[in-house]
């Protein structure tokens, strides 16, 4: 699953990149969340909620149906 999520988030990095951000995978739980760090602009941008759930998460499930969410963690 861990590497199914991480070609997940190599597809999606260029568009935040491309706007001065990044993410970075923290985990993967057993119950099948995934944990995330926003980078750059996108760890203090004002949008960054929206950002994860209608941007990584909605990709994210699209791509791995038994995601259950996409969290940002500290």
């Amino acid at each position: 699953m861990k590497e199914r999520v991480l070609a997940v988030l190599e597809e999606i990095r260029p568009m935040l990149q491309r706007d001065g951000g990044d993410v970075e995978l923290v985990d993967v739980t057993a119950e099948n969340v995934v944990n995330v760090r926003l980078r750059g602009a996108c760890g203090t941008c004002p949008g960054a909620t929206m950002t994860l759930k209608m941007g990584i998460e909605r990709i994210m499930k699209e791509r791995i149906p038994e995601v259950k969410s996409v969290e940002s963690v500290a």
